[in-house]
């Protein structure tokens, strides 16, 4: 008992008592209950007994597994294709001497800022086979309309383009981080560009595109945001869209078996975490990093320089341009149509005047943005506790807790809504249908990303000026408040706007936990698109993407300036 006093009565071992069970709390919590919700008889709130039926009954259903084989497909597809887009994208920008190749590296990860159902939303105004825009000019041109993305390739093509920044950052990383040295005896010994590249490039960087792809696999088979807009008109069940339909689009909804379907989500995404962790350890086996400096060699791609550029920006043209000025174009039309002559001699802004005077949209700003600043920040400071204890003490249990923050990277969003509707709905602090549940979501999901932009910075700072504060007299917390977080600073900002933008955009999670006067800005794009009030989607679509944009250039700039000071 006085072991356990001693312990808890040291500052750095009851943060991490109290850390540890917060997380644990936040990791474990909802995956007991979405466990729980699927093994019960009744619904949420009801009294019941604990049955094996709802899983009898999934997996004796044939359609399960044709759910499963379209799950599988779309994730493989969208991840196989990123990655090869990301490849030709960071080999173009990284290794060659492409003109225009630091422009067109900066625009690749544009496409993060842009919430992922607006992309969705983009491709089906420029590609549904009714009145899309390129359907319309290629009727009008050539008498055929030949896309139609309401469809598993259309699904897959959209979900690529959304994944492939992503992608793009890790092989980009990858390609940096060579030493040209091997390239250079390679060369020695006869062998050409392409025999180099196949030789002795592409297998060095094989971790990093195979934990790219790993990692693509899962975001895709969890997410909602694309297949909500695609998916579902097509009447292409995924894991996402059968949870969606057994918890919101029944009636009566049936939350046990949106339980059931969302364990085996988990199941299957954490299968794939599971890969991608193993993948990226055996990243050191690969490492040619050495402690002299060096930079990557350029490829002289000769007469093919500007062809090379073109191929990136066409990329960057599908990934970025022609969704962001989709969308600014509906928002100034009167109303949505194929853009013509005398549509485009009048341009309107009243989408943005209506919005202003709309109260869904008022409250909607406010609540995403108290959820983006409130919630990024306890969620940065929570991430910056853990990695400190996780990196920077020799605390017996440490990895534990690197385990239990890294649970949520796994969770599918939808699967973590019906575990926390199932957690929260008799919680003795009544947080349900509030924006506070939604606060618990968006925590809970996002911490990993969090923990991945503080862990970078924390890793960098010496041990001695931890040593030096105690030695003049200053206790832990002292040193925390006064070294530490100071110098964590610039990775606390990145990671604030990181977990900022996501919890602006997010859907994956709010659309199955909101309540009406709670709702957030990414449930009422979908209702505005639902609705057929494109203008008014596309206006909010816009505003945004233009926060998101300003809150990296805030921090960029902040960043700077804490380096030049």
């Amino acid at each position: 008992m006085k072991g356990a006093v001693g312990f808890l009565g040291q500052p750095v071992y009851l943060l991490f008592a109290v850390s540890g069970i917060a997380l644990a709390f936040l990791s474990l919590y909802p995956t007991f209950f979405l466990f729980y919700g699927s093994l019960r008889s009744t619904p949420i709130g009801v009294p019941g007994e604990f049955t094996w039926s709802n899983y009898i009954r999934v997996y004796s259903d044939p359609e399960t597994y044709q759910l499963l084989a379209n799950t599988l497909l779309f994730a493989a597809g969208a991840s196989g294709l990123s990655v090869l887009l990301a490849l030709v994208l960071a080999w173009i920008t990284v290794r060659t001497n492409a003109p225009f190749r630091r422009m067109l590296e900066l625009t690749a990860v544009v496409p993060n800022i842009m919430p992922s159902l607006l992309v969705a939303i983009s491709w089906v105004l420029l590609l549904n086979p009714t009145n899309g825009i390129v359907n319309e000019f290629s009727r009008a041109t050539l008498g055929i309309a030949p896309f139609n993305v309401y469809g598993l390739p259309g699904l897959i093509y959209v979900e690529a383009l959304v994944l492939t920044p992503l992608a793009f950052l890790i092989i980009a990383a990858a390609l940096r981080g060579m030493d040209p040295s091997l390239e250079e005896s390679a060369k020695t010994l006869g062998s050409g560009e392409a025999g180099v590249a196949v030789r002795i490039t592409f297998p060095l960087i094989r971790p990093a595109i195979l934990a790219a792809a790993s990692l693509n696999f899962v975001r895709a088979a969890e997410t909602f945001d694309t297949p909500a807009i695609i998916a579902l008109p097509a009447r292409i069940e995924v894991f996402t869209t059968k949870i969606f339909r057994e918890a919101i689009g029944s009636f009566p909804a049936n939350h046990n078996l949106a339980a059931t379907y969302g364990v085996g989500l988990l199941t299957l995404t954490l299968f794939f975490v599971y890969l991608y962790r193993r993948l990226t350890s055996q990243v050191e086996r690969y490492a040619t990093v050495t402690g002299k400096g060096f930079r990557p060699n350029l490829i002289d791609l000769r007469g093919w320089r500007y062809p090379a550029s073109l191929a990136a920006l066409l990329i960057l043209v599908l990934m970025v341009i022609l969704p962001i000025l989709t969308l600014f174009l509906v928002s100034i039309m009167p109303y949505y149509q194929t853009p013509k002559w005398h549509i485009l001699q009048n341009l309107t802004t009243r989408h943005y005047v209506s919005l202003l005077q709309d109260d869904r949209i008022s409250r909607a700003f406010q609540n995403s943005l108290f959820l983006a600043v409130v919630g990024a920040t306890l969620c940065i400071f929570f991430a910056a506790i853990i990695s400190y204890l996780t990196v920077k003490t020799k605390i017996v249990g440490r990895g534990l807790l690197d385990s239990l923050a890294f649970i949520p990277w796994a969770f599918p969003g939808a699967a973590l809504a019906i575990g926390i509707l199932w957690a929260y709905i008799n919680f003795p602090i009544p947080i349900y249908a509030t924006v506070w549940i939604l606060m618990v979501a968006y925590v809970t999901r996002f911490l990993p990303y969090g923990l991945r932009s503080v862990s970078s910075t924390i890793i960098q700072i010496q041990a001695d000026l931890e040593e030096a504060s105690a030695t003049c007299g200053a206790g832990f917390f002292a040193t925390l408040r006064r070294i530490l977080i100071p110098l964590m600073r610039p990775g606390m900002v990145a990671g604030w706007v990181i977990l900022a933008t996501f919890f602006v955009r997010e859907f994956s999670c709010s659309i199955f936990l909101y309540s009406p006067g709670a709702e957030p800005l990414g449930p009422l794009l979908y209702f505005y698109y639902q609705e057929g009030s494109f203008g008014a989607m596309a206006g909010v679509g816009v505003l945004i993407t233009l926060l998101s944009v300003l809150m990296v250039i805030g921090a960029r700039a902040f960043t700077r300036a804490e380096i030049a000071g």
